[in-house]
This record gives C-alpha cells, structure tokens and sequence, in this order.
C-alpha cells in the first residue's frame, strides 16, 4: 500500500501545473484557426485575438516566473481566458467576414 501511494504521490507531482489553463489555451487557438478556415475571422480580427492570446502567455509566464502559480494567479488567468473566450464568439458570429481568394 505504501509503495502504491507513494508512485501515485510522485506521478501528480509531474502533471502540469494548471492543465485547464493550458487545455483552454490550446483550446482557443484550435477555435482561431478554425474562424480563419472558415472565413469567419477577417485579418484583423484574427491579429487582434492572437495579440489577446500572447498577452496571456506572457502574464502566465510572469505569474510563474517564482515557481509556482497561486489560486489568485489562476483565478485571473481564468478570467482573461473568459473574456477571450466570449471575443472569439462574438467576433466568429458577427457580420464580417474573411473575403474569399479571387481565382
């Protein structure tokens, strides 16, 4: 039993440190990628949603720059990760659209 839960102690400890953080990142730039597919993103709404997306990176970076990220850390990101959430919506099911290559 001891040596069970030892294993199972020390495979949490290599887990990610916040995988919903991660997931919903890579999860919204999946969502991107498919508004520019699509044509339901324009250039520069794609440009302004990855300039969102970087400036979350780079605050997750800086809030783990001492190790590790706090409850308050991860509540804010998970915000931004929010608002961002609900820009790719709006901007996937507004009027404009990506015009298509002329052939």
């Amino acid at each position: 039993m001891a040596g069970q839960a030892y294993a199972e102690q020390g495979a949490r400890q290599h887990r990610p440190r916040d995988p919903g953080v991660n997931q919903r990142q890579h999860n919204q730039q999946d969502r991107i990628k498919q508004g520019v597919r699509s044509g339901q993103l324009t250039k520069e709404e794609t440009k302004d949603l990855r300039s969102e997306q970087k400036a979350i990176r780079q605050e997750e970076r800086a809030y783990k720059s001492d190790g590790k990220l706090t409850k308050e850390e991860r509540k804010d990101l998970h915000q931004d990760l929010n608002a961002l959430s609900k820009d790719i919506y709006q901007e996937k099911h507004d009027a404009d659209v990506r015009p298509k290559a002329v052939k």
